[in-house]
């Protein structure tokens, strides 16, 4: 399979059974899915499992990463810490599909403690179903990018 059809998805210990749930449900969905883990409910540190997560959607190895901790939060300021990547928090449908449409979002980050399995499943589907639009977005994308330094 190629990397336009992969996903990579991490969490910390706090979503590890969230994590699980989404695997299944976009590895039916047909997406090749690459699950970094971890898979031990020992505490681990957010930072490092989004960073992971991260670099293999800036190297190009997957199209796009959902990554989980406790509140989405932390996980999603590691991301975006990695040059080229746009990981946004949702806790609704309507905004992760926003963030793919206009923000051109490469990543999503989820919080487990703050959403339940269904809801987490829509936002899923709605950041899966959307597609950047580019025209004006496209101007604002590249000033984000432009941040980068």
């Amino acid at each position: 399979m190629t990397a336009n059809n992969r996903i990579v998805l991490s969490s910390d210990h706090a979503a590890i059974p969230l994590r699980q749930v989404i695997a299944d449900h976009i590895a039916a969905r047909g997406w090749e899915v690459v699950d970094i883990g971890p898979t031990s409910p020992e505490s681990t540190h957010y930072p490092k499992h989004g960073e992971a997560a991260a670099r293999r959607v800036a190297t190009g190895d997957c199209r796009l990463g959902i990554i989980l901790c406790g509140t989405g939060q932390g996980i999603m300021m590691a991301a975006n810490k990695i040059k080229g990547i746009r990981c946004g928090v949702c806790a609704d449908a309507f905004s992760a599909g926003m963030i793919r449409q206009h923000n051109d979002a490469n990543m999503l980050a989820l919080g487990a403690r703050v959403i339940g399995e269904g809801l987490a499943l829509e936002i899923v589907d709605g950041f899966l179903n959307a597609e950047f639009e580019g025209g004006r977005h496209a101007m604002r994308v590249e000033m984000i990018n432009a941040l980068e330094g």
